[in-house]
Order: C-alpha cells, then structure tokens, then sequence
C-alpha cells in the first residue's frame, strides 16, 4: 500500500496541533511590511501585521507561493511518501493554484486540489484528506471524493466587525465603510464558488452579533458533526465565548478555535470571526 501525504498551503490556518495529529505539512505564503517579506507562520505574527497598521496606517501585502518554491516543497516531502497532495486556497483568490499545477507536471505522484475556499474552510478540506489517506485510499480517489464530496459543501463564512481593512483593501468604499462604522454594521462575508460574498449584515456590538450570526448559521442546518472551526482576529476569551455560543447552538464532536494566520489578517483585519464546518 502506498504512503499517501496531505499537505497544503499556510492559508488553512490548522493549528499545530491539528497538523501533527493528521500529519499534514505545510508551505508559506509570503507577507510585505514596510518594504520587507516575511514567510506567513514562521517569521511573521498575526499581532504585528495588525501593530503595523496600527503605527503605519498602511496594510501588509501578500504574495502567492511560487513555483519554485513548490517545487523544492514537493521534492522534499516526497522523499517520505509515494504520492503526494496538495491543498490550495481557492484559485479565485490567489495564484497559488494554478502555480502548484505547473510545479506538479515535473514530478510524478503528485495532486493539486483548489479547495475554493480560505482560511479554515480550506482546513476542513485538508482534514477530510488525512482521514482519506488514514483509511489508506489512494490519491486519486481521495482527491475525487474531496472534489465531489467535501469541497461543494464547506461552509465558510466571517463576520467583519472592521470594516477599515476591507476599505484600505479596495473591497469595500469609502462611503461603505463609514456608512457601516457610523450604523455599527458589521457585514457577513460567505465563501461561495470560491469567491466572497456578502450576505447579510449585523448590526449592535460584538457579542450581540456574534450570538445572531451563530445562531443564523447553525439553526435548522444539516451539517457533519464531526468538526467545527471558530477562527478569529479576536481576542482569545471572545473566541472561547463564541465556542460556548457554538455549544448551544449545535452539537458538534469537536470545536477547534483556531487564530487566523497572516494572510487571511491581512485582508480581514482585527475582530474578524468565522464559524466553519462541513454540511452534509
């Protein structure tokens, strides 16, 4: 039987221990501060993305990993695998994809998988994958079920209580966003086909909206019951306070708080918060 590896890029946000449980690796998106790039994850904080806008007024840039880089990425992780996957955050958002894809055509064994998604709705795709290989399915199939199974039913969707980000970002105007600071509206954004959408907007104070949004997502809601993300720019004792409201409001085996990593903080911006998980 052969050794079927997942990985993905940094953009799933897994927690480490997440990643060492499913043995899932993963390879950096790059972020630019103040005229200097830095690997997401590892020589980078989601803390001073923010402290940099905070002090600066100027949002950190981020770049798609490059072919090179995947290249080198899969030669090594192929030297403990026979056949090797690799997730990407949603073609619609980035070039990672289409860049994985060009690495690929010179090695054999190797699977590039658009997750359509971002932050832990990408995650949850990886997730599903390790389970695969663990069962020890082959790539192929494993790839085919994440395609026609798992992908088309992640549902991924954030509230965005700063609207300051999305605006600097040319993803929301100017009259937008004052409009939203000045009614205290924070609009919720879902993943749909691989590109964000606006769908509904709340308005009041955090947990006020956050208790609505909960509750919008997961009453009268068919979902796998095995994981859920909360994942945040928030503080960590609003993201445990969003877990309880998760607990009221669903029943899942497992709820993972996750912090977003720095590419997804340097679009959202601080006070982010997402619930995710797989619908069935």
């Amino acid at each position: 039987m052969s050794k079927v590896k997942i990985t993905a890029d940094t953009v799933c946000d897994l927690s480490e221990e997440l990643k060492q449980r499913y043995d899932i690796s993963t390879i950096p998106l790059y972020v630019s501060k103040g005229g200097e790039t830095f690997r997401d994850g590892l020589e980078i904080t989601q803390n001073e993305v923010f402290a940099h806008y905070r002090t600066t007024g100027k949002l950190c840039s981020t770049a798609a990993i490059n072919i090179d880089d995947f290249s080198r990425f899969f030669q090594e992780q192929l030297k403990d695998c026979d056949e090797l996957i690799i997730i990407t955050i949603s073609s619609e958002f980035s070039s990672c994809y289409q860049n994985a894809c060009i690495a690929a055509e010179d090695f054999e064994g190797v699977y590039v998988v658009d997750s359509r998604n971002l932050s832990t709705g990408e995650g949850l795709v990886a997730v599903a994958a390790a389970k695969l290989a663990q069962q020890g399915l082959p790539a192929g199939e494993i790839v085919t079920r994440l395609q026609q199974d798992i992908i088309p039913k992640v549902d991924a969707s954030f509230f965005v209580a700063n609207v300051e980000y999305l605006h600097k970002g040319g993803r929301c105007s100017s009259i937008a966003a004052l409009g939203a600071n000045l009614l205290k509206l924070r609009p919720c954004i879902d993943v749909i086909d691989g590109k964000m959408k606006v769908t509904k907007k709340y308005r009041g104070g955090m947990e006020k909206c956050m208790k609505e949004y909960v509750k919008d997502r997961l009453t009268d809601m068919a979902y796998d019951d095995e994981l859920i993300f909360v994942t945040h720019t928030c503080t960590d004792d609003f993201a445990k306070l969003t877990a309880e409201e998760v607990k009221k409001n669903g029943k899942f085996k497992e709820i993972a708080i996750t912090e977003a990593g720095c590419t997804v903080a340097c679009h959202c911006g601080e006070d982010t918060l997402g619930i995710l998980f797989i619908r069935k």
